[in-house]
């Protein structure tokens, strides 16, 4: 064996070590190397796409999430609102393995622990997520930001250097004229509005084709054109993707669940109401922590 397959076989060795030992048993941070994860296509034949069970987090004895339950459909928009510190940022956390809960389950479909799984396998599998701040390669063009983030190939050299195929052309295209950047394409992505580098950001989770999708208060500092533009991108992903919006705007909140959607409202940790907005938004106990009159 030569020296070189040694010290690869070596380096190999050690990343899965790490890996195992960032693994933790459903239900707890304990580490489990008792279990070996092959991952696998998440199964929506029971047309879930994402269960959390009795899902709890504290830090320094806060209950940041305190038994959140929480079914999200095949396809469905739902709206996640609430007041600050009500979890729902901890909740995202745990979903994508960021954060380790100390007791509870979360699954992708129903076959998938994400509890399993590292944050870069839980966005392999197909969940991607969008936080509150656009975050975009500003130096590099609209185009380039899309084409570094195509789905079967993430490496930027490879990316950049090497010649695209019609199909990763067309589905770019597409994913120009989706975020309404297609006039922009050659732009420097620095140079975009607040509310473009958010499109950007949004086609460039798009490129990589998630099945769930986690968006973080995603018309924060938005225009108002912005706000209904992006309201419209949304409502056109739905059905194709599974989406999860975290959001303060009750206006963009009503575009998006347009009068019969679900939403669910978090409160320390929990499932404070759920239903359609109009119907939370007359909850006294929702309008006494959240809303206010």
């Amino acid at each position: 064996m030569t020296p070189d397959l040694m010290e690869e076989g070596a380096r190999r060795m050690q990343a899965y070590a790490q890996r195992q030992a960032q693994r933790t048993e459903s239900g707890g941070r304990a580490a489990s190397f008792r279990r070996l994860v092959k991952i696998g296509e998440p199964d929506f034949a029971h047309g879930v796409a994402l269960y959390l069970e009795d899902i709890t987090v504290s830090f320094d004895g806060f209950k940041a999430l305190n038994a959140l339950s929480l079914t999200v459909n095949v396809g469905e928009l739902r709206c996640i609102i609430g007041p600050n510190g009500a979890g729902k940022t901890t909740m995202m956390d745990c979903i994508t393995g960021k954060t380790r809960p100390d007791h509870g389950k979360v699954f992708f479909g129903s076959t998938i622990d994400l509890l399993r799984l590292t944050e870069p396998e839980i966005a392999q599998i197909g969940v991607g997520r969008k936080f509150q701040k656009p975050t975009v390669y500003e130096d590099l063009s609209v185009f380039e930001n899309l084409e570094l983030a195509l789905a079967d190939d993430r490496r930027a050299r490879a990316s950049l250097w090497s010649r695209l195929t019609g199909v990763q052309l067309d589905r770019i295209g597409e994913v120009l004229t989706l975020i309404h950047l297609r006039d922009h394409a050659q732009r420097t992505a620095g140079l975009l509005s607040h509310g473009q580098k958010q499109w950007l950001e949004i086609g460039m989770l798009l490129m990589q084709d998630p099945k769930l999708l986690l968006l973080d208060e995603p018309v924060a500092g938005m225009t108002d054109e912005e706000t209904e533009r992006t309201a419209e991108l949304f409502l056109s992903l739905e059905g194709k993707h599974s989406l999860v919006v975290v959001e303060h705007d009750m206006k963009f909140v009503d575009m998006l669940t347009e009068g019969r959607k679900t939403v669910t409202v978090l409160h320390e940790g929990s499932v404070l109401a759920e239903g359609k907005l109009a119907d939370v938004q007359a909850n006294d106990k929702v309008v006494e922590v959240y809303l206010g009159r």
